[in-house]
């Protein structure tokens, strides 16, 4: 090398040795710097003392490991900086990595990135007025299914729920949770229950916020902090849906089996089972949910989203299941992907479904929003919680009839659902006052058969949930070739038959189920001389008729008819006709018969119950035979005839109970 070269090297060697050299002395400084300000502190020489700190005070909203540094009035930027570079140096002198992420100009603050441990050191930094732990802000509407289900408060708009349901276990069989997700930890306890199948494909991924998508959403709908129903209800989940959402009728048994367990193990705790989920018709799936209810649990289900007949689908088709549509946010029915939600007689009421925001699984801060009747059936399992916490003694028949009766009436357009559907399908979209206390009210609701078949005396049958009382029957055609109707006991429970008449297009038959009064009732039939049937007036009222005419189509074979003055009611009919009376004891009710007829040719004619009174039977009556029949809907008694007969009369038997 040449001398010249050789001299290049040395001064090169010499300006890197000089500038680490410069580099370590300024670290140096610096540490010295915070040293000597800690001893200035540690004997009163500097005055600015340990700074605040504050936080949000909902643990679900805070950022922990983001802090906001404000230093006093009238710093500026190099001040602030330097500051920032003094915490640097001084946590990393405790071995503690820290990351300046922003320097403020509208504050003289920063926000810096690092561990709580550094806290300390954060607070002692000189001019420092307050440190403030990051934290999330959210858009201020409610999600629009809280402001659904509970009438928001008029000052703030806020959802504000009668209660908590905090007295209430919700079983949730579903995916697996993310039970660390800030928005449901400490609220979900994730059983070692696991009875799922096989993941399709051999190619598919266990991706676990994949697994925990649905049942975190399910969770976060029914219990979430800021986004759920039913905020301090306490949820406890079994797995029995794999990563791609699918189970087994076998799974769901065997989760059932684990609840039946746990709640003979354990004190009495009302329970309600949300099984957001459909499958194909099983009888073994509602034997079983049957059983469940039947040992007092409620039992919540998902429609289904196929845009059918959920009757055709289980759980949802069990009787004893409470059933749950899905709405949108216009309180329609809800269109999901191509097709949307179940619907039928099967369906006990429908509730907020589509685009509902919930925890997502895919952070333990993140939200999403999901579409379907699980989520709608996550509504009404929460809400079951809050009437259980406000009524832990309701049984699953009062709790029903408290929803339905609860719940918005007609805001739905039913033109959504297939014509042959809409009369079966309840127009009631969930929800819950301000405000829950028990009473005894008499609650009703009207339960419809399938429809019956073709054949000449084909019949359809109509049957209360157990813990119901029926109180009156009806029955409908849409040719309005039918024989009527009678009740009878059978097997220990009441029923409505509906007869077809010849050439008759099937009949249905529609049960009118209560849970008020809880003392029996009775069925009184004609006798072959008699002209109707009636009930003893000195210990019994009428709450409904019924009448069966087993030759010719029924036409002005019989009515409900007032008695006079304070005299009972009684059912008038031909003496070819058979007449059956329902007749409840007089101590704790008091009912009365109420008509409209038509003025001209119209094809419904309606009468409903004045306010306090509840509808418990219903009937039509016309000269001519081509009456369709009568129904309810919600306290209204509707009459329906074919077009082009003569108008019917619409007769209502309205009750109510003694005060």
């Amino acid at each position: 090398m040449s001398p010249r070269g050789l001299a290049l090297v040395v001064a090169l060697v010499v300006a890197l040795v000089a500038a680490r050299a410069a580099a370590e002395l300024a670290e140096e400084l610096v540490l010295s710097l915070g040293a000597a300000e800690e001893e200035a502190a540690a004997v009163g020489a500097e005055l600015w003392g340990p700074a605040a700190f504050h936080r949000a005070a909902k643990a679900s909203w805070r950022l922990p490991g983001r802090y906001v540094v404000v230093l006093r009035a009238g710093s500026g930027e190099a001040e602030v900086r330097g500051t920032a570079r003094r915490l640097q140096a001084r946590a990393a002198r405790r071995g503690y990595l820290t990351e300046l992420l922003h320097v403020f100009h509208l504050l003289p603050a920063f926000l810096v990135k690092m561990s709580s441990d550094v806290l300390d050191t954060a607070l002692k930094l000189p001019h420092v007025v307050y440190v403030e732990e990051d934290a999330y802000v959210f858009a201020q509407s409610i999600p629009w299914n809280l402001g659904r289900i509970v009438p928001p408060q008029p000052s703030s708009g806020a959802y504000s729920p009668p209660n908590k349901g905090d007295l209430v276990e919700i079983y949730l069989l579903d995916t697996s949770v993310q039970s660390t997700h800030r928005e449901i930890e400490g609220r979900v306890l994730v059983t070692d229950f696991e009875s799922v199948p096989e993941e399709d494909g051999t190619r598919f991924h266990r991706q676990a916020s994949k697994c925990d998508s649905h049942g975190t959403h399910m969770a976060g709908v029914l219990s979430g902090r800021d986004a759920g129903v039913a905020t301090g209800a306490n949820v406890r989940s079994l797995r029995v849906l794999n990563c791609q959402g699918k189970g087994t009728v076998s799974g769901t048994l065997i989760g059932l089996e684990f609840i039946k367990a746990s709640l003979e193990a354990q004190p009495r705790v009302p329970l309600v089972v949300l099984l957001p989920f459909a499958g194909a018709y099983s009888r073994a799936l509602n034997a079983g949910c049957r059983r469940m209810a039947q040992m007092g649990v409620v039992m919540v289900a998902a429609a289904g989203n196929y845009k059918d007949d959920a009757c055709l689908y289980s759980p949802a088709s069990e009787p004893e299941v409470i059933t749950v549509g899905a709405t949108n946010s216009e309180d329609q029915p809800a269109s999901i992907g191509t097709l949307g939600t179940n619907f039928g007689r099967c369906v006990d009421l429908f509730a907020p479904g589509d685009d509902i925001i919930g925890a997502s699984s895919d952070c333990s801060t993140c939200f999403t929003a999901q579409s379907g009747t699980s989520q709608a059936a996550a509504h009404v399992a929460g809400m079951a919680a809050m009437l259980l916490s406000a009524e832990p003694q309701l049984s699953l028949a009062e709790l029903r009839q408290r929803l339905l009766r609860f719940a918005t009436k007609n805001v739905m357009d039913m033109a959504w659902f297939p014509e042959e559907q809409r009369l079966q399908t309840p127009n009631s979209v969930a929800g819950l006052p301000a405000r829950l206390g028990a009473d005894e009210q008499l609650y009703c609701r009207s339960v419809w058969s399938a429809r019956s078949g073709l054949t000449r005396h084909a019949t359809a049958v109509a049957r209360c949930a157990d813990a119901e009382e029926m109180l009156s029957c009806s029955s409908f055609s849409r040719s309005g070739r039918r024989l009527g109707e009678h009740m009878e006991d059978k097997d220990g429970q009441k029923q409505c038959v509906a007869h077809n008449a010849f050439r008759g297009q099937g009949v249905y038959a529609i049960a009118r189920c209560c849970t008020w009064p809880r003392a029996e009732c009775r069925i009184n039939a004609s006798s072959p001389a008699a002209e109707g049937a009636g009930c003893s007036p000195r210990d019994h009222v009428l709450t409904g008729c019924s009448f069966h005419s087993p030759a010719a189509a029924l036409g002005d074979g019989g009515r409900p008819v007032a008695g006079p003055g304070s005299g009972s009611s009684h059912c008038a009919g031909r003496t070819e006709v058979m007449a059956h009376a329902l007749c409840c004891p007089a101590a704790g009710i008091e009912c009365r018969v109420k008509e409209r007829t038509s003025l001209g040719s119209a094809e419904k004619v309606t009468v409903s119950c004045d306010d306090g009174w509840t509808l418990t039977g219903c009937n039509a009556h016309s000269q001519s035979p081509g009456v369709m029949g009568a129904y309810a809907v919600e306290d209204t008694c509707v009459a329906a005839s074919v077009p082009g007969s003569s108008a019917a009369v619409a007769i209502a038997i309205c009750c109510r109970s003694r005060q």
